[in-house]
């Protein structure tokens, strides 16, 4: 079903949005009462009470018991449970139960599960088995959303509507026939006529020339490497049919409901299939899911990220965290347990970056399922435990930060990040298989964290005003005019780096000719002439010395100062790093992968040039120093993940002890400390 933007379905504009309305920071969680007794409902509602939970996520995966044959309705249960949680003051993240089908829709309709890239269905049992692009399951799907926004869009416990759940987390890319067709459309709606294809995907190679849209497939597995040009665009449109997805849900919303609408997002390192840029434009709030991820060498720099990469997608402004956990998860190969405070310390990360909601999946352990082993609110220990206590403490803590509400980071340096560098960049026959676009955001994004720097990741069409430094980590991919943002940006006083692979080709995947970094050659006064890469473990060595890795570049320093080159390697004597002053600013150009060691003091050096504020000791001990601020109140975040106490000058109401401070703030070993500061006479 191709995804064409109508007046119904077209983002309202911002102003006439209803918003998010709660009294302060939300306390929430996911909770699937259809897994429980009645008895169970009851305590529930008595328990959420204790802990202070506030907003509830319910019927995210309801379709079966709402609509147990097609066409037959039952809200017997929905009723009592709605119901239940207005008489306990427990608001409703209302979903649209349409996240996962029913048992009797893929049997009468199995064209409407995915098929894989080798052509294989997949088959139900588990969730989200439903094509983006089936007409079926878009017409049964807004049936149940009318059904239930009909029946409860002016329910007095309905604070928020939930569209589905983690769109694209197990089927965003689906290469059936239906899908073939869809893909055909978009193409035809984005490219005009097959001429314009075949340019944009370069298919005078390998004789890949079409005649008609009716030859295009999506790239299912060949044997050979697949056109680039197609793959790329069919993310774009898989991105694009899953929008449409939550625009058409949105739509039946809206028409019944002046209620705020959203989805919940899922901004984390192993998911990279949609272009949530494109996607936070249709949401009334942006929500997110997040876990720890173990498998990762940094998880807690990476947890940092995203959540800055949220708050890029709330336009700076609040935004809510729908989904993390208490303690393990299920769906890692080691599901690692939280330490003592690490709980609250992820939590308040989040609140520090931006989140006026702290939710949970989920409220109650399940006993049974795929998500049994996963941790919850209510373990099942049951309410005697180490964990509920500290439930009930933060939802204590979160009613103390009730204040901080409505208030937005403060940030004076942006990351700019994109997700079709990200899919374009990762692709097939690149030059290194080891350079990982999304790895190399978080080097740069790790190297100004090493200086206690709050930083802001943007699109790279977002305006870059008021920001004193931007980065810009190997952003294959972007377009003329994207690129001139940052030329207007530094032009202006602004301080920018740009790191290798960077700006290498445009929109349709195309390599710029006349020298790397292509978008960015004129500005940076470098011109690449080869990429020399070395393979995974070899270590390179700069002769100011810098420490590097899988990247060097053999290259001609047009118009720009030359401030280290490679002692050795295979672009031994070439320009590494190099500086140059353009207008009232200055761009600066990387052609390597620094250690950690050398990405900090790089940053350092960026930050000294731009005038930012750095803390690199604090750090060093493992302290975030996050400020939100609203009209004249400031609020400063202390998240001290060391093993030892740290002290900083403070003054002012520290908020999780409820304490006056007078001169200086005592922040323990793994815990939180927020500080409303005093103002300055």
């Amino acid at each position: 079903m191709t995804t064409t933007v109508d007046p119904t379905t077209a983002p309202a504009p911002a102003g006439h949005r209803p918003r998010f309305r709660h009294t302060g920071v939300a306390f929430g969680c996911d909770w699937n009462p259809e897994q429980w007794d009645r008895a169970t409902w009851r305590e529930d509602a008595r328990l959420m009470q204790e802990a202070g939970v506030d907003l509830v996520a319910i019927n995210v995966f309801g379709w079966s018991q709402l609509e147990p044959s097609p066409g037959r309705y039952d809200f017997t249960d929905l009723d009592e449970v709605m119901d239940l949680m207005a008489a306990a003051g427990v608001r409703v993240n209302l979903g649209t139960g349409t996240a996962s089908t029913p048992p009797w829709l893929t049997t009468l309709h199995p064209e409407v599960l995915p098929v894989a890239v080798d052509g294989t269905r997949r088959w139900p049992g588990g969730r989200q088995a439903w094509c983006p692009s089936s007409p079926v399951y878009r017409e049964r799907s807004l049936a149940l959303v009318a059904q239930v926004a009909d029946r409860y869009g002016d329910h007095p416990a309905l604070a928020l509507w939930h569209v589905s759940n983690e769109l694209g987390c197990h089927n965003a890319l689906c290469w059936c026939d239906v899908s073939a067709d869809a893909f055909r459309r978009w193409l035809a709606e984005r490219y005009g006529d097959v001429a314009a294809l075949n340019d944009a995907w370069g298919t005078s190679f390998w004789s890949q020339r079409y005649s008609s849209f009716d030859e295009v497939l999506p790239p299912r597995a060949t044997v050979s490497t697949r056109n680039p040009g197609q793959v790329l665009d069919f993310h774009r449109f898989s991105s694009a049919e899953l929008l449409g997805q939550l625009q058409a849900e949105t739509a039946v919303l809206r028409a019944r409901s002046a209620v705020p609408v959203t989805t919940n997002f899922m901004v984390t390192d192993h998911i990279r299939t949609l272009d949530y840029w494109s996607w936070a434009p249709h949401v009334d709030v942006v929500a997110n899911d997040h876990y720890l991820d173990h498998r990762l060498a940094d998880p807690t720099t990476e947890l940092a990220f995203s959540a800055d990469l949220t708050r890029g997608l709330a336009g700076g402004d609040p935004w809510l965290l729908m989904e993390h956990s208490t303690g393990a998860v299920n769906w890692q190969p080691v599901n690692l347990a939280k330490d003592a405070g690490e709980m609250v310390r992820n939590s308040l990360t989040h609140v520090a970056r931006g989140a006026d909601a702290v939710c949970f999946f989920q409220w109650r352990a399940s006993t049974q399922g795929a998500e049994k082993f996963h941790s919850a609110l209510v373990p099942h220990a049951g309410t005697d435990t180490r964990q509920w206590r500290d439930v009930v403490d933060l939802g204590a803590t979160l009613d103390r930060l009730d204040e901080v509400a409505g208030s937005r980071v403060v940030a004076d340096v942006a990351v700019l990040f994109s997700w079709e560098a990200w899919w374009a960049a990762d692709g097939d026959n690149r030059p290194s298989t080891a350079v990982r676009y999304r790895e190399q955001v978080l080097d740069a994004y790790r190297a100004l964290r090493a200086q206690g720097v709050t930083v802001d990741v943007v699109s790279p069409a977002d305006p870059l005003t008021g920001y004193r430094l931007v980065v810009v980590p190997a952003l294959y991919l972007v377009s003329d005019a994207d690129a001139a943002h940052l030329t207007r940006f530094v032009e202006d006083g602004g301080t920018a780096l740009v790191t290798f692979w960077s700006g290498i080709a445009d929109e349709r995947d195309a390599v710029r000719l006349g020298g790397y970094p292509g978008a960015y050659r004129d500005l940076l006064g470098v011109r690449v002439e080869e990429f020399a890469p070395v393979l995974p473990g070899t270590v390179l060595t700069l002769d100011d010395g810098s420490r590097a890795a899988l990247w060097s570049e053999r290259s001609q320093v047009v118009d720009a100062d030359v401030l280290a080159r490679f002692a050795d390697g295979p672009a031994a004597g070439e320009a590494a790093l190099t500086r140059r002053t353009v207008g009232r600013g200055s761009a600066w150009y990387l052609a390597t992968s620094l250690d950690a060691a050398s990405g900090a003091a790089l940053a350092a050096r960026l930050c000294a040039d731009a005038g930012v504020a750095t803390d690199p000791d604090l750090a060093a001990a493992g302290v975030e120093r996050v400020v939100r601020t609203r009209d004249s109140t400031t609020w400063t975040f202390v998240v001290n993940h060391g093993a030892d106490d740290v002290t900083v000058p403070a003054r002012g109401h520290e908020l999780v002890t409820d304490a006056a401070v007078r001169d200086t703030l005592v922040v323990p070993a793994r815990a939180v400390r927020v500080l409303r500061e005093e103002p300055v006479r």
